[in-house]
């Protein structure tokens, strides 16, 4: 275990990536880190993140409500859709989060169905049919 300043970490986040296997950090600092971390994988609309406690544990998208984009349909649902993969896994449902984690990153991989945020044209349940196509529901 090491301790860290936030931006010092930041910096160590975009020079090696691969020293970090979990960090835990306050409220504020996380959601630094969290949004740098984004920039390393292309959009904040693909990071989830969790919030836990002794007693609680909460999934969600590190990008927030994404006010601007409210209502048009091309927000990147990847975030949250792996927030609740999340959620599955903590709660002990390890096998169908592990399925939605490798749904996600077929659809990503294939990269035919991306939201603006990743360069493409698709609408937020473009992005949700492709990701159930691969879970075969």
């Amino acid at each position: 275990m090491d301790e860290q300043i936030v931006d010092s970490m930041v910096y160590r986040l975009f020079r090696e990536p691969d020293a970090f296997d979990v960090v835990v950090a306050p409220n504020l600092y996380g959601d630094i880190l969290s949004d740098a971390a984004a920039a390393l994988v292309g959009s904040l609309g693909l990071v989830s993140s969790v919030n836990a406690g002794d007693s609680f544990f909460m999934g969600e998208p590190v990008h927030g409500s994404a006010p601007n984009i409210a209502g048009q349909g091309i927000a990147n649902p990847i975030a949250s859709i792996r927030s609740g993969a999340l959620m599955l896994e903590y709660m002990g449902y390890t096998e169908p989060a592990l399925k939605i984690y490798s749904a996600v990153d077929n659809v990503l991989r294939k990269a035919n169905v991306l939201t603006p945020d990743l360069g493409g044209s698709a609408k937020t349940a473009d992005v949700e049919a492709a990701v159930l196509l691969e879970l075969g529901a």
